[in-house]
């Protein structure tokens, strides 16, 4: 009981961690003046060597081998994770970055659904309960949206969260397959496809690119590492939950670095799901704590 409990909260700690990484991607889309697929190749070039370098200094050969007998399972997590890439960096250029933000709190209201469908995982009646307040901050904040490109970016921002929402139950389904080797395969792919569509693939300076590793390495890179690390200690709904800290997170960036303001029903939105994650964690840890005291 103990190494399960022990296992949990670390699983808490790396998705926590992940999250605050996951954050600065829209601080950095905001410092790029560069159109998406460009960002997409570069970001993905950088974020995938960080990954190709943290499975070779920690795995050695193995960690080369996952990279080139990647199963089934690997490519589906990398399709998954590379469709959550190229959907998220346009929506975060076409609609505001609370909007964005606060649309990934969907996640586990997304993910708990697919994992009772896919695995018959039923989540913690407080997960749902916590899911629910998520999801009713997505509806306060999309509710101000308005104009084309506004709900053009909605929509990919949507897409991203199915995504994400279907990678998670797909590493808690395959716990077996090499999923950061997976992660850094998305980020390959990523760029590969972006080859033919970015106009100024050439166009960024020395410091641009300085920014671009920052991006790779530590929003892609390390975000991804260890989110893939933690979800597989943690239920699919919760994983995909306690992730959510990373929308109000982004906003908060972008208004300390660029001024950009969230609206006022982006910030009732982003307090709700903040209020939810941190309500699942400590009525989870309250249930940690009284299990000695019930036997």
């Amino acid at each position: 009981m103990s190494d399960g409990n022990a296992q949990h909260r670390i699983g808490i700690a790396l998705v926590v961690a992940a999250a605050v990484a996951w954050s600065t991607a829209a601080f950095f889309t905001r410092l790029l003046h560069f159109d998406s697929w460009t960002i997409l190749f570069w970001r993905g070039l950088f974020g995938g060597g960080a990954i190709v370098l943290f499975l070779l200094v920690t795995q050695g050969r193995r960690g080369a081998r996952d990279l080139v007998a990647m199963p089934a399972s690997g490519w589906l997590v990398a399709g998954l994770s590379t469709l959550g890439m190229v959907t998220f960096i346009p929506a975060l250029q076409l609609t505001s970055v609370a909007n964005v933000a606060i649309l990934v709190a969907v996640q586990p209201f997304a993910a708990a659904a697919i994992a009772w469908i896919w695995l018959r995982e039923a989540a913690l009646p407080r997960t749902l309960l916590a899911s629910a307040v998520a999801f009713f901050g997505v509806v306060v904040t999309v509710s101000g949206a308005g104009g084309i490109a506004d709900y053009r970016g909605i929509g990919l921002a949507c897409v991203m969260m199915l995504a994400l929402s279907v990678m998670t139950v797909a590493i808690r389904r395959h716990r077996e397959t090499p999923m950061v080797a997976a992660a850094a395969l998305s980020n390959v792919i990523g760029s590969l496809i972006s080859i033919p569509f970015a106009r100024d693939i050439g166009a960024p300076t020395a410091a641009d690119l300085g920014v671009f590793a920052m991006f790779g390495f530590c929003q892609v890179g390390l975000g991804l590492t260890l989110f893939t690390l933690g979800s597989r200690l943690l239920p699919s709904g919760q994983a995909s939950l306690v992730a959510t800290l990373e929308t109000p997170l982004m906003p908060f960036w972008v208004w300390l670095a660029f001024a950009e303001v969230p609206s006022a029903r982006a910030l009732v939105g982003g307090a709700l799901v903040m209020g939810a994650v941190v309500a699942d964690i400590a009525a989870g840890r309250r249930a940690e704590l009284a299990q000695p005291a019930e036997r």
